[in-house]
Formats: C-alpha cells, structure tokens, sequence
C-alpha cells in the first residue's frame, strides 16, 4: 500500500525546525514521502509545528492552522494535525475553537502522531529493529532527521527548556525546565550529519551556556564545542542563545583557539538600565553587562556580538531608554534586533505589572533605537570593505552567488553577493575580497 504524503509547515524559532527535521525523519523511514513548506496540501496530510512566544508568532501559527482546516473542509486535505508550543500552552482552547483538527500535540509527545496515524490508517510500520540505510544513525540514541536547510548546514539543538524565568518570558511555561542532551548523543549526531554532508553547525539552545548543569552542576558547553570543533569534516561552528549571567570564560578560550569555531555570539541582552534589568528579572546588572563586553572583545579578537534588546517593558522611562540609546552606540554590535513588549499570559510580567507604556511610544523608541544600529551596521559593514574574507555559498539568485561568512548566521544576518559569472559552487567555501558595502550587505569577488 502507498503511504499518503505529509507536508510538515514549521513556524516559528531553528529549535522547533529541529523538530519538525526529526519528525519528518520518522516519517520517512516508515515509508511516508514528505515535504516541507510545499504550500497547501492536496489530498494528503499536513502537519503543523506551531509557535507560542508572543502575539504575533501565536496569531501567525493560528492563521496557518485555520487556513489548512479551510483546505479540509472543502476536501483539499485529507488530515490535519498540530504540535509545538502552541498547542503545549493552549491545547484546551484550541481542541474546543478548531475541531477540523485530528489530533492535537504539545511540545514533547510529537512523535505519537506517527502512532495514531497508522492506527487510524490501518497502516503496518515497515520499519525494522534496525535504521533503514541511509534514514540516520544505527546509534538509537540520535533520532533520525530528515534535513530541510541546504545540505551544507543544519541546526544542532544541545538542550530543552529553560531554569531562567525572565519577567516577560512564556519559554519555561511551555517548555519546562532545562533538560541537556547527553553529550555523547550530540557528538554522534554531529558525526552522521557530516557524513550526510554538512560543514556548519548552528549550535541552538534556549540558553546554550547553561548547558550540563542539570547532568551534574558544572557548565559543559565549553567542552562539547570543542570536542565537535575535533570532529573531522566540521568547518565551522556559530554559537546562539547565551546567557550574561555566570558566563562559561573558557568558551571564549575555544571560540579564540579553534580556528572552525566562528568568532561569532548570539546573546541575548534585553536591556542596560539596571531599574529595567531588575524588573525582568535578569540577574545581571549594567556594570556587569560592560564589563562583559569588553572582556569578550579582548578576548576573542574580532568577535562579531549579535544581541536583541527590548523597547517598552512596563514602567521603562524615558530615562532608562536613554541609557539604551547610549549603551549601544558604545557597544557598536556588529548584529542586533530589537522588539516592543508584548504581555503574554501567566508571565510575572503580565501578572504583576501593567503594560504602562503606551504603543505609540514603543513604536516611537523601537524605530530610534532600530535608526541609530542601522547607522552603526552600516560603519561595521563599509569598514570590511578591501578585506578578504573566508565565505560558504548558500545558494544562486538573479545574477549573484550568495554567501555568508564566520560572521553570519543564515536567515538573520548580512550576506555576501559574489556576481554570478564567477563560477562557485553551492556548499563550497571560497576566499573573497570585499569590494562594496550596504547598511546589510557585502559585495565581494573570488578574484583575491
């Protein structure tokens, strides 16, 4: 009997792709074809990996969700299915307002959709004892993943949940407390995706500095990179989702010693004025928050910093926004986003706090704030300018190869447009010179 077709919508942060990735893995060695993003389904099956962070993610995930239940009502889709954090907080909610759903999964118990589906099918799993040859790992430990980003690079998720409990912060309603996968598990998934042909791993966690005190009170993240940087065939390494507060110091000494760890750190900020950083609740104050910079600059030479910072929490004040405005002219991050408060439900923010600071302002301060790092990106960029960097292509479109060098994650930051005539191949790595700059952009050519 052929199995239907599944096409999995992932919305929302890298860690839910991860899972969506896994789950179509799944599927695929029990003899489902699936698709990924394949837009609306016809006749088969869809499934639905939901986010549940703030308003705009939630209401994006229930669009999505109605649109498809539209699709089964008029016979266009066969099956309807949701899982992740969406339905983890709202599972009540959602199964009495979209009854065109089948079936309802949170966070964790994802992999039963695979289960209820052949029961429902009346299907036989032809999976056997042992992993089918070229589906993942013998080693039942790493699950197996079907991957979705170019076949170069892939997200590698170290960690679950989060011990943090920020004001403002829903991550540990939904997804509990920290739990690290064991590291020997992460090794031997980074080993099989290398032989699947990927070079750069893109390191994700809730809060990645955190990682291996739950297994035994130490921080061990210093340690798992650079056992991955050891493993023959990984390029490079980029790091996401650190945490300020008790900092790992010897992972700077990786990150500056191991030349396939990108000089690269994603670390989350929020805010500089210690009367907000008390009020969400951050455990890390101004001072330290300097002090933390500066050492990362000194040591780790060329460390491109990425943060986020928020604009509006409650009882923010124009001066405490000034003291935002002036810490990051200082900072000058090389990457930076930035958001207005949103309340989300059951928070210590939400229910304690009144969201005081009217909209207009937050917009008024997120779009000044957003003016002056578009100015200092566009210094950082045009400064590259004549330099000659180390770049991976990602793909071609129009007349430009597109590529991304240590200091750029994929999706979130500048890229680097060599012309199209050049020749490159996707995946591959080339040596480029820097011969113009946008506010975002490098233009480069592979003639050194």
């Amino acid at each position: 009997m052929n199995k239907p077709t599944i096409d999995f919508i992932s919305l929302g942060c890298s860690k839910n792709l991860v899972d969506s990735e896994m789950l179509m893995g799944l599927f695929k060695a029990h003899g489902y074809h699936v698709t990924h993003d394949a837009g609306r389904p016809e006749g088969d099956i869809a499934v639905v990996n939901t986010c549940g962070f703030i308003e705009d993610a939630k209401q994006e995930s229930i669009d999505t969700i109605l649109e498809l239940a539209q699709a089964k009502e008029e016979g266009r889709l066969k099956r309807l299915y949701v899982m992740g954090c969406l339905s983890e907080r709202y599972l009540a909610d959602l199964e009495a307002e979209i009854p065109e759903v089948d079936g309802w999964y949170g966070k964790f118990n994802y992999r039963k959709i695979l289960e209820d589906l052949e029961r429902i099918e009346g299907l036989k799993n032809i999976i056997g004892p042992e992993t089918p040859e070229g589906t993942g790992p013998k080693d039942k430990q790493v699950p197996f993943r079907h991957i979705t980003t170019p076949g170069h690079y892939a997200y590698l998720k170290i960690s679950e949940g989060c011990d943090r409990h920020c004001a403002y912060c829903a991550i540990p309603l939904i997804t509990g407390r920290h739990q690290s996968r064991p590291m020997k598990e992460i090794l031997d998934e980074v080993r099989w995706l290398v032989s699947q042909g990927v070079k750069e791993f893109q390191v994700i966690a809730q809060e990645l500095t955190y990682y291996g005190v739950d297994l035994d009170g130490r921080q061990h993240i210093a340690e798992l990179v650079e056992q991955m940087a050891d493993i023959e065939g990984v390029e490079w390494i980029r790091l996401h989702y650190a945490y300020p507060a008790h900092f790992p110091w010897d992972l700077l000494r990786v990150m500056r010693e191991k030349p396939n760890v990108c000089r690269y750190l994603d670390i989350a900020l929020q805010h500089i004025s210690d009367h907000m950083l008390s009020r969400m609740q951050r455990h890390f104050t101004k001072q330290e928050t300097y002090e933390l910079i500066e050492r990362m600059r000194r040591e780790v030479p060329g460390i491109h910093l990425r943060t986020t910072l928020m604009v509006g929490f409650p009882g923010e004040t124009d001066e405490d926004f000034q003291e935002l405005l002036a810490f990051t002219r200082w900072a000058r991050f090389e990457r930076m986003g930035a958001f207005a408060y949103s309340e989300e439900d059951g928070t210590y923010s939400a229910d304690h706090y009144a969201d005081d600071v009217p909209q207009e302002v937050k917009q008024q301060r997120l779009d000044k704030l957003m003016r002056v790092q578009q100015n200092i990106s566009a210094e950082i960029e045009a400064a590259k300018i004549g330099q000659t960097l180390r770049v991976i292509i990602d793909r071609q479109e129009g007349d430009w190869y597109v590529g991304r060098s240590e200091f750029c994650s994929p999706e979130v930051d500048p890229e680097v447009l060599i012309p199209g005539n050049e020749d490159l191949t996707i995946g591959a790595f080339y040596e480029v010179r820097v011969t113009d700059a946008e506010e975002f952009d490098l233009y480069a050519t592979t003639r050194v």
